[in-house]
């Protein structure tokens, strides 16, 4: 039986340590999966290993079907997954708009040299990639921002923004790095229903890490805790956060 996304055996070295070790999970379609852990447990690894971004030391890993071992970033990112980053990663000197029509370029087919000479087809393509990327902006409430330079936006509204670029590439399965980091209790409220709604509305699925357990517990149909790069706990959050060796990991033995 495989998921969407099938996580086999996955390792990462990095010389001598382990940053992930043998780690096995399945995300099945239309899931929001957590992805928790205590600081320096590997969780960030295993997004980078997913996306193409660093290469995995043994394991498999597949998406529907489809192996990604071996795949550079881009490819994966067309086969359907979409990310964001811990660390903000927009373009803070262009606009809202901008930003999203950069990431809605990677599904344009008249390339560069029809930009360059203003073939019929390439004009097309740039209006319908405009109004695709307004319509994303308008999905994540930020269409009436569009023109502004991304740098000018709260933490919150970054956060969006960056969300907003990654549905662009018309993802399948969505990966979130702490989408909730810097943000406070009414943002985070707000992010919870922000996630389902894209979920429900763009037909996702999503595999998200966040430190905010609560927020993950009230939000996940699944969660998978690392630990020291090793899966010690894997089920509903009404079974995980009763784990002896959850309760371990984020409060220490005695």
């Amino acid at each position: 039986m495989t998921g969407l996304l099938d996580v086999k055996g996955v390792s990462r070295c990095f010389g001598g340590l382990k940053a992930v070790n043998d780690v096995s999970f399945r995300v099945e379609k239309g899931e929001i999966f957590g992805l928790i852990g205590p600081n320096g447990a590997g969780k960030t690894t295993l997004f980078n290993l997913i996306s193409g971004l660093t290469p995995v030391s043994g394991g498999i890993l597949s998406y529907d079907g489809v192996p990604l071992n071996s795949l550079p970033p881009h490819k994966v990112a067309r086969l359907g997954i979409g990310r964001t980053f811990q660390n903000i990663r927009l373009f803070k000197g262009l606009s809202a708009l901008e930003n999203v029509k950069i990431a809605r370029h990677s599904r344009t087919r008249a390339g560069l040299w029809g930009s360059v000479f203003g073939f019929p087809a390439s004009h097309r393509e740039e209006q319908e990639v405009k109004q695709r990327a307004g319509e994303i902006l308008a999905l994540v409430g930020l269409d009436n921002r569009a023109d502004e330079l991304a740098s000018s936006f709260s933490y919150g509204d970054q956060r969006r923004l960056e969300i907003a670029r990654a549905l662009a590439l018309e993802p399948r399965l969505l990966l979130l790095d702490e989408p909730a980091a810097g943000m406070n209790s009414a943002e985070k409220h707000g992010l919870t229903q922000f996630i389902r709604e894209i979920r429900d509305r763009f037909n996702l699925t999503i595999l998200l890490i966040e430190h905010h357990v609560p927020l993950v517990m009230g939000l996940c149909d699944r969660i998978a805790v690392l630990n020291f790069g090793e899966l010690i706990a894997l089920g509903p959050p009404a079974e995980v956060q009763k784990d002896p060796s959850v309760i371990e990991a984020y409060l220490g033995g005695d």
